[in-house]
């Protein structure tokens, strides 16, 4: 086999965190956005999370895009950047990103229940006198877990 002569994948799904090392700020916001106007003006498709992107695109296309973000942001002087990937390909059929998440929300939906339960705390809290009082119970949710979470995500990790 000829593996120089391979091609790439003809669809591609990635998603990917850039994240730049060395800047002044904790803060990389201007970096994100920047990074946002290139997928923007890419004419690919994309969604932007609070974690990074997730990419549409052919292989090539979307890698190539990810090295230009890596370009975009050195010349706004980050001297070093490294980016997590985590890309997925199918031959069996095209599916956009956006389908493989509505199709697990109609899973979760034909379960007909809510997939989190609501526990009560109580908090403390001080009178102008001094004297604490018990304030009135607030519902917060109960973290997902396989045990109390039948038919979710949670119970497949248990697998």
């Amino acid at each position: 086999m000829e593996y120089s002569k391979l091609p790439t994948p003809p669809a591609c799904v990635a998603d990917f965190c850039l994240i730049p090392i060395g800047t002044t700020s904790p803060s990389v916001s201007n970096e994100v956005a920047a990074v946002q106007r290139l997928m923007k003006e890419s004419g690919l498709t994309y969604t932007m999370h609070s974690a990074g992107t997730t990419l549409e695109g052919t292989w090539d296309e979307v890698m190539h895009i990810i090295g230009q973000a890596h370009t975009l942001v050195h010349q706004n002087g980050v001297l070093r950047v490294q980016t997590d990937i985590r890309a997925g390909t199918r031959t069996d059929k095209k599916q956009h990103f956006s389908e493989k998440v509505s199709k697990v929300e109609s899973i979760l939906a034909a379960d007909g229940k809510s997939v989190e339960k609501k526990v009560f705390v109580t908090e403390t809290i001080q009178k102008t006198e001094g004297e604490a009082v018990a304030a009135a119970p607030q519902a917060q949710p109960e973290p997902l877990n396989p045990a109390t979470h039948k038919g979710t995500w949670a119970s497949m990790l248990r697998k």
